[in-house]
C-alpha cells in the first residue's frame, strides 16, 4: 500500500541467524563436555566377590601400589580366591621376574606376541606397555602389539617370537627343527624351556582374561608413550 511507513521489525523479534558451517575437510568444534575415562569398573564380568585379603596378599597389594600405583586387575580378578590367586602369582613372578637366560624384555615380548595372536584385549594393554617401557621405544611397542614380523627385530628376538607364535597357533609341528633355531641363536636348553613356559602361561593367562572379559587397567594406556630412545 503506496503511503504506508515502514515499521521495521519489532524490536523484540527473534534474530535469526545461519548455523555456521565447518570447512570443506574441518570437523566441526565439539562443545559438548569429553567424557572422563573412569577406572572404577569391574575387573571381570563374572560376580565373584572377592576374599577378604590375609597380611601377606594385603602387602602384595600394597607393594604393588607403592612401585606402579595401582594393583593390577588380573590380581583383582584372581582375590576371590586367595589359593588360585597366590599360585597365579607365584608362577608369574618366576617366569617374568626370577633370574633367566631370557631378558625382561624377551619375556614380555612373547607375552605380546602370544597375546596378539589370542587378541587379548587385557594382556595386549597390560605387556604392551610393558615392552614399551623395557625398551624406551613406544614404536615398538604397538609393532609388537599390531605384528612382530614388522618390527627390526634381532635374529634372537625373531627366532624367539617365530617359535613361541607356532606354539601357540600349531603346537603339534612343533618339532626339533624349531628347538634347533632356538640354539641356533644362542638359546641354551634352560632357555627354550623358558620361552615354552612363558609362552604356555600366556595362552592360559589369555583364555581366562578373554572368558571374564577382563579389562586391564587405564593407567597402561598412557605408559611410557614418549619419544623413542
Amino acid at each position: 500500500m503506496t503511503g504506508q511507513k515502514k515499521t521495521g521489525k519489532p524490536k523484540n523479534a527473534a534474530k535469526k541467524t545461519a548455523p555456521k558451517m565447518s570447512a570443506p575437510g574441518k570437523k566441526a568444534k565439539v562443545t559438548a563436555a569429553e567424557p572422563k575415562l573412569r577406572d572404577d569398573a569391574p575387573a571381570i564380568a563374572l560376580d565373584l566377590p572377592p576374599a577378604p585379603l590375609d597380611a601377606a596378599t594385603q602387602a602384595y597389594f600394597d607393594k604393588c601400589v607403592e612401585k606402579i600405583g595401582f594393583v593390577p586387575n588380573v590380581l583383582q580378578a584372581y582375590a576371590f580366591d586367595l589359593t588360585k590367586l597366590g599360585a597365579f602369582a607365584a608362577m608369574y613372578n618366576d617366569l617374568m621376574l626370577a633370574p633367566s637366560g631370557l631378558s625382561k624384555l624377551e619375556r614380555e615380548m612373547i607375552a605380546v606376541a602370544v597375546s596378539s595372536v589370542n587378541r587379548c584385549y587385557y594382556c595386549l594393554t597390560a605387556h604392551g606397555a610393558a615392552v614399551r617401557h623395557l625398551s624406551g621405544d613406544p614404536v615398538l611397542g604397538e609393532q609388537m602389539v599390531m605384528n612382530y614380523r614388522a618390527a627390526r627385530l634381532e635374529p634372537r628376538q625373531r627366532a624367539i617370537l617365530d617359535f613361541a607364535v607356532k606354539l601357540t597357533e600349531r603346537p603339534h609341528e612343533v618339532e626339533e627343527a624349531d628347538r634347533a633355531a632356538l640354539r641356533a641363536v644362542g638359546l641354551s636348553e634352560r632357555d627354550v624351556w623358558d620361552v615354552a613356559a612363558v609362552t604356555g602361561f600366556f595362552n592360559m593367562s589369555n583364555r581366562i582374561a578373554s572368558a571374564t572379559d577382563m579389562r586391564p587397567n587405564l593407567a597402561y594406556h598412557g605408559e611410557a608413550r614418549g619419544p623413542a630412545a
